[in-house]
């Protein structure tokens, strides 16, 4: 079997879906590795560092998908809908493709994929499930989102997080919210913690108080009742705009008392719950800075722009898109390993098998042989009006 590695090509994406120390066990399984050239430069990972582990540097892109048997991509067509339409003409039927396809909301995409004739795992629809926590792109990345949200965050402050007592007098520490705490948010307020700063946490999920408190952070609770707030995967329900409407009446009284907010709310497939409205953002101190991680599906705050920093009343609102692309060899080993151990989980005897009675093979696979089989996918499609 043949295992193709592109190289990226949606705008400011420097993963790579496989890193060189991950060549030599895929290698052994009887496995040939072809990467692109270049491929692992914007992570740090040299050419030489592929093929000095039994990998094979093609001539370009086109050798890579001409020969690959499974294309592993950190962006499939799905979530590289502009840039990935050149691979439309590379790929061809019966080859693999696996990588994060936003599979919930790519429908075009998707139609355009199977018209190719390939099939498609998305990375994204990985079950919440003990035996496959080593194959969970969404926690993994949003680890290095919920780290680097942090520092973006104290970069931008106009004050330092720690308290210090100085000769020059006392620093107070600075004050953080994290709302949300899955696994991007928990990341969020470590992070705050061993920077110094004063941290308060909330999540709808009350079940998650023991680990906020855990990691030194305060959980704030609000007087709403949830009901039940919990999917089976972990993640927090949808609510009506009842209890959307006093939440935030109540986060913008907490907001206005911290001088960072990290916003990390979001619903798979959903457009972000709308938390902190701009009567909130006015309320906080000029100097305040919020960072929203959910802005890709809209945003938590009222005022946030994806991919844009707004400044209101001397308050910095930052929309950051993709951000563990911004920590990219961290984040290409922990891609690389959840992938290489995906793709490991589908090798048999006899190369790939599709055993559709094991749930982590079912639950992720999107396409076969160019027919959406995924009845999740194609349900939404056809809510679409498709």
């Amino acid at each position: 079997m043949i295992i193709g590695i592109p190289r990226e090509t949606f705008a400011g994406e420097d993963r790579v879906a496989l890193v060189p120390d991950a060549v030599s066990g895929l290698v052994a399984l009887n496995s040939e590795i072809i990467v692109e050239p270049g491929a692992g430069t914007a992570a740090g990972f040299a050419d030489t560092d592929y093929t000095e582990r039994g990998a094979q540097i093609a001539a370009d892109r086109d050798e890579v998908f001409a020969r690959a048997d499974v294309v592993l991509q950190v962006r499939t067509f799905g979530a590289n809908p502009e840039a990935g339409r050149a691979d439309l003409a590379l790929a061809r039927s019966g080859q693999v493709i696996i990588g994060a396809s936003d599979p919930l909301t790519a429908g075009p995409q998707l139609r355009e994929l199977a018209t190719t004739g390939a099939t498609l795992f998305a990375m994204e629809l990985i079950p919440r499930i003990t035996r496959a926590q080593s194959m969970d792109i969404l926690s993994s990345m949003a680890t290095i989102a919920g780290y680097k949200a942090v520092l973006m965050a104290a970069d931008a402050l106009p004050r330092m997080f720690p308290l210090l007592m100085t000769a020059a007098g006392t620093l107070t520490p600075a004050r953080v919210l994290i709302i949300g705490a899955g696994v991007a948010g928990l990341q969020a307020i470590a992070t705050a913690r061993r920077l110094g700063a004063v941290v308060q946490a909330y999540d709808v999920r009350p079940a998650v108080k023991e680990q906020i408190e855990s990691l030194g952070a305060e959980f704030i609770e609000l007087e709403i009742d949830a009901g039940d707030s919990e999917d089976a995967g972990g993640y927090a329900k949808a609510q009506d705009e009842a209890f959307y409407r006093r939440q935030r009446e109540e986060l913008a009284k907490v907001a206005g008392q911290n001088d960072v907010v990290v916003t990390t709310a979001a619903i798979p497939g959903q457009p972000s719950p709308l938390l902190i409205t701009a009567d909130a953002v006015r309320a906080m101190d000029p100097g305040s800075v919020i960072i929203d991680l959910a802005s890709e599906r809209g945003g938590n705050c009222e005022l946030t722009c994806p991919g844009e920093t707004v400044v209101e009343d001397g308050v910095q609102i930052m929309g950051p898109l993709n951000l563990p692309a911004a920590v990219p060899n961290h984040a290409s080993q922990m891609y690389s390993h959840n992938i290489s151990t995906f793709l490991r989980h589908l090798l048999g005897e006899e190369g790939l098998q599709f055993d559709m009675e094991d749930e982590i093979t079912r639950e992720t696979l999107v396409m076969r042989d160019g027919q959406v089989v995924h009845p999740r996918i194609r349900e939404s499609d056809s809510e679409g009006g498709h």
